[in-house]
Order: structure tokens, then sequence, then C-alpha cells
């Protein structure tokens, strides 16, 4: 079974050929400001054919929901879900009893009480410490100063990895990350990715076998310092019958990378956007200076506004009705976290800004159903501690002569975030 769709090409195309908004929509469109289009879509066709993805956009939020829920019909354990090349089967990309048995072993650790007590503090501290770093300064990317770094900390401490340099980890992420988007580039006519190039494909096997034997040690190391991924290898290691087979070594590694990949990617994006977001509206900045308890709700609501991670992909495992469209076993379902944050229907005035929003937290960013994010509340508390420093400079605001704003079909945040202060 190859997991690829039926073969009715003529009844397919047919099928297809109605979504005239989708066949207009480019990737250029999608990757800078792509707010407009996705309302156009949300409205008229919110369920979509785009040929640019060679595949379905939902992007109302209610449908987004239906597919995020049923991992029965709407699939991410499919041969071209690209990850699983790269590191092996993991949570990301397995469904069903697998997907429970890899994911089961992370829960306690990443739940918010054990958050919160184990990690708080060093998040606030490392925060804290990046801006009191760059105040003197003036001036700063706070990409690369303080929501890069922060992301790539806590995530080396949470891995057991905090004696490794962190421009290490980031060689190690960027050459897994290159090798999993190569695989997953924009998809020709007949539904294949293009071929990886085999520098590439090299370099992110070689990085991921340099994290592979990293993780290792720490899961061997008899007596070292507990971190959450040595609780999960251990917990693993102990499951019982009733909890079935317990995880294997690599599978608690697989796992550990995909973490990696969320702990520093989205984890970044979020907290770039929330910046980004409150420096962008001088009137909600003032808001959350008056009263620092409104930071958890800006960056709920720069989470709904724009969404690290814009789009979730499934595969149909079935023909299915959906939004008024067919969609057909095994074509590519993406879901857009982004329309479904600016959907009308739930979201007043879905395009500003609020941080006084009452229903913000009814965002999709962290995803939903069996696939929600695992990380929901560590990458929360890091976004709100670097919110909660940055917001001390004083002064703070954007670089006028330096301007950005988030970008990426994928993930979306700014390429950089030049701001300026009072030193």
């Amino acid at each position: 079974m190859s997991g690829l769709p039926e073969q009715r090409p003529a009844d397919a195309a047919a099928g297809r050929s109605s979504f005239p908004l989708g066949a207009a929509v480019t990737l250029a469109d999608l990757e800078a400001e792509p707010h407009p289009v996705l309302a156009r879509l949300r409205r008229d066709e919110p369920v979509s054919w785009l040929p640019a993805l060679n595949g379905w956009l939902v992007t109302r939020r209610d449908l987004a929901l239906l597919v995020l829920r049923d991992s029965a019909a709407f699939t991410v354990d499919d041969p071209r879900f690209s990850t699983a090349q790269v590191v092996g089967p993991s949570m990301l990309s397995l469904d069903g009893t697998e997907h429970g048995r890899h994911r089961a072993p992370f829960t306690a650790g990443f739940s918010h009480g054990a958050v919160r007590s184990r990690l708080a503090s060093a998040v606030v501290a490392e925060a804290d410490a990046l801006v009191a770093s760059l105040r003197p300064l003036g001036a700063a990317d706070l990409r690369t100063g303080l929501a890069g770094p922060l992301a790539v900390g806590v995530v080396a401490q949470t891995l057991g990895l905090g004696q490794a340099d962190p421009g290490t980890v980031l060689e190690w992420y960027g050459a897994i990350v290159a090798a999993v988007s190569a695989l997953a580039g924009t998809p020709g006519p007949d539904g294949t990715g293009p071929a990886v190039e085999g520098a590439v494909a090299r370099a992110g096997a070689d990085a991921f076998a340099l994290l592979d034997a990293r993780l290792r040690a720490v899961i061997g190391t008899a007596g070292g310092p507990r971190s959450l991924l040595a609780d999960a290898a251990g917990s693993a290691a102990g499951s019982g019958a009733a909890a079935g087979p317990g995880l294997s070594t690599s599978e608690v590694v697989s796992n550990a990378a995909v973490i990696m990949f969320g702990g520093i990617e989205t984890t970044e994006g979020m907290i770039g956007n929330a910046i980004y977001h409150l420096l962008s509206y001088p009137a909600q900045l003032s808001l959350v200076l008056a009263d620092p308890g409104l930071v958890p709700a800006a960056v709920e609501e720069s989470l709904r506004l724009e969404p690290a991670a814009a789009v979730v992909d499934r595969y149909a495992t079935r023909d299915v009705q959906l939004g008024g469209a067919m969609i057909r076993r095994g074509d590519l379902v993406s879901v857009s976290l982004a329309g479904a944050g600016r959907d009308p229907e739930v979201f007043t005035d879905p395009d500003a800004f609020d941080v006084r929003r009452p229903n913000a937290r009814l965002h999709l960013a962290f995803a939903y159903g069996p696939h929600f994010c695992l990380g929901a509340h560590l990458a929360r508390l890091e976004a709100q501690a670097a919110v909660r420093a940055v917001l001390g400079l004083p002064g703070l605001r954007l670089d006028p002569e330096r301007p950005s704003a988030p970008h990426g079909l994928v993930f979306r945040k700014p390429p950089s975030l030049h701001v300026r202060w009072e030193p």
C-alpha cells in the first residue's frame, strides 16, 4: 500500500477545477502577505484546491478543527511526510496507537506543572541575562540577540545538552532542517517532490548522526543531571504491558529531534512575532507597559494574529466531503492555522491586534487534537519571559531604518527584528 490516491485523473481534475480563487494563489502570495488571500479563500472557498501546493488548503476555523481532530481520516502517517525520512518515525509523523506510544513518555515532563516547577526560574533568568547583555548597546536584532539564543538555550537544557555549544546545536539543527525542507520542497504536478540535493542530504544525515550520539550519551549517563529527555527515556523503558511496549533508544532520539525542531523554530518565531506586534501597535504597547499582567494575553493575541507555524499538513486516508469539496484518498490537506486565527465568525475585527481580546486563546497556533503541540506550555513560558524582559528597555521601538515583518510560507517570523532603545 503506497498511501497514494486511486488513479481517477479525469474525475479528480473536474473536481479541482471549480476553485478559481485557489487556482490563482501563488507561493509568493502565501510567503509575503497571505492574510488578504486567506480572507478571500475563507469567505468563498474555505476548502480550496491550490495548484501551487498541489493540495487542499483549509482556511475556516470550524473546518480546520474537523481535520485536526480526525486523525483516522486525515493523517500525518504518510510516506511523503518529510521529517520522518530524516530523523525516523516519531510522535510528529505517527497516528493512532503508535502515536500514543511515542508521545506518552514525554507528556508528564511537558505538563504545565512540570514546566513551571523545573524550568520557569531558569527561563526567566536566561531571558533577563540576554536582555541585560544587550542593554548598553542601545540597538540590536532581537531575533539573533534574544529570541534565537533563548530558544536554543532552553532546548539544550530540556534535552540535557547543557554543556553543548549553542552554535553547535544550531549547526545540527540547521543541517537537519535543510534536509527536511529539501524533501518537502514544492511538489510537482505528479504529486512527487524534488530530489534532495546530495550535499544537503549528506549534511542532514551527518548532523543527525552527531545529535544522535550526543542524545544517546545523555540517555545512557547513569546518575547524571536529570533532564526531560532522560526522564522520558526512563519512562519509556519502564512502560508496562498496559501501556504497550516502551520506546527504543532510537525512537527516543527521533522524538527528541522533533522536540528540538519545535523548540527552536516555532518558539523563536513566537517570541519575535509577539515583540514585533507589540512594537507595531503603540496603543497596545502602552496598555501592556501600564499593566504587565497583560503580557500573557499579548502573547496569545500575537499567536492568533500570526502563528509561527502558519500551516500543518495532513493526508486524506479516504474520500471525504469537507466544506463543499470532495477530497480524494491520498490528497494533501493543508490546514491554515493563520487563516483559522482570523476567522471573523469567531474573532471580532480579526485583523486588529487587541491585547484585551476576550477569546484570543481560541486560536489554533498550537494545532488541536492528537497532535496538539507537546511543548505549548514551555513555549508560552519562554515567550512571556522574553517579552517581560525586553519591555524593561526604556524607549523600546522598532528601528525605522531597518523595517521587518513576519515572512514565510510554513514558518512565519520576522527575518530580522531590529529595535532601538535608550541605553
